[in-house]
């Protein structure tokens, strides 16, 4: 497997502050990765280190294999900062220009690409605009255009979806899609859940500076679904009593919990964790057995959101949440 980006053993420290302690993580060459936490995590300051913004005070960062961070990895990386940085004052077509240059192209190629992105971007119609004439959304899109231009082998994408009505998160993933089907990289920090599970590859999720959680976010899932929590919901009220027996069968049954919000959504009334040895199958004859109707019975498969919150605990992940209702 080629890497795109391997990172070891990277530590920043901000005076007495250790913003990130030791985080190690590779990405494979043609993947979305989603480098995931609450805010104050260390998403942004792994970013700016990956991109030679600031420098790790221990630790080793290797970009495509051969580079470490400095101005010939600069190269073959697109930026997306947290915080946007455009020319408030100049037009449109002539910031997305001039960022191209920036970036090793001609000034001709740089507007042939600049004003294709635009177009793709929907803001065609802005070029002649000042940039301080768009509105946040409109601006964030101008950046990720300059971000695009180079055609970068990685693309780095911090918090991409602030600001970003449905629509424009649409495009925003839409994009993301086609970069990684030419074969390119895209590393994106978020405390969006929602957002990284409809494009993420592989994670590792952030707090307190250390990395909680590694891995494909399918076999995080699965791994996940391994754990035996089964949801439940009853086609009567009388069977829900019948099932008493059976869920009170310590040899089945190890405990019970309410359903997360997913799945009581989903009409389950209960969820059930299976007793070391016990199957599901085991659990469905006792159910069926003691004349139990079921409306539901299945594997619990946890959302994104739910191993975040597993991961960093609730406190952060509803300000997290918040966050993004806001945003």
């Amino acid at each position: 497997m080629t890497t795109a980006l391997s990172v070891r053993g990277i530590i920043k420290r901000f005076g007495n502050h250790l913003a990130v302690d030791a985080i190690s993580f590779d990405v494979p060459r043609g993947v979305v990765y989603g480098i995931l936490g609450p805010n104050g995590a260390g998403k942004s300051t792994t970013l700016r280190m990956i991109n030679d913004i600031i420098a790790p005070d221990a630790g080793e960062i290797r970009i495509l294999e051969t580079l470490t961070p400095g101005a010939a990895a600069a190269t073959k990386i697109g930026y997306l900062p947290e915080e946007r940085g455009l020319y408030p004052k100049m037009k449109v077509g002539e910031i997305v220009e001039f960022m191209g240059e920036l970036r090793g192209l001609s000034r001709a190629e740089a507007r042939r690409r600049g004003g294709s992105w635009l177009e793709r971007l929907g803001l065609g119609k802005w070029t002649k605009n000042k940039v301080q004439d768009l509105s946040k959304g409109m601006q964030q899109k101008v950046q990720f255009a300059t971000a695009l231009l180079h055609e970068p082998e990685l693309v780095i994408l911090d918090e991409p979806w602030s600001g970003l009505d449905p629509i424009n998160a649409e495009v925003l993933r839409e994009v993301v899609g086609e970069i990684r089907a030419a074969g390119r990289t895209v590393l994106f920090s978020t405390h969006q859940m929602e957002q990284a599970e409809k494009i993420v590859d592989a994670l590792c999720i952030i707090a307190r500076g250390k990395i909680v959680l590694e891995g494909r976010l399918r076999q995080l899932k699965e791994d996940a679904a391994a754990e035996g929590w089964v949801a439940l919901a009853f086609g009567d009220d009388a069977s829900k009593e019948r099932a008493a027996g059976p869920l009170g069968d310590r040899a089945l049954v190890a405990e019970q919990r309410a359903p997360h919000a997913g799945e009581a959504a989903g009409g389950a009334e209960v969820e059930v964790r299976l007793a070391d040895g016990a199957t599901s199958q085991q659990l469905l004859a006792a159910l069926v057995a003691a004349n139990v109707a079921l409306d539901r019975f299945s594997l619990v498969v946890p959302t994104l959101h739910q191993m975040f919150v597993d991961k960093v605990g609730p406190e952060a992940a509803v300000a997290a949440r918040h966050e993004e209702d806001a945003a």
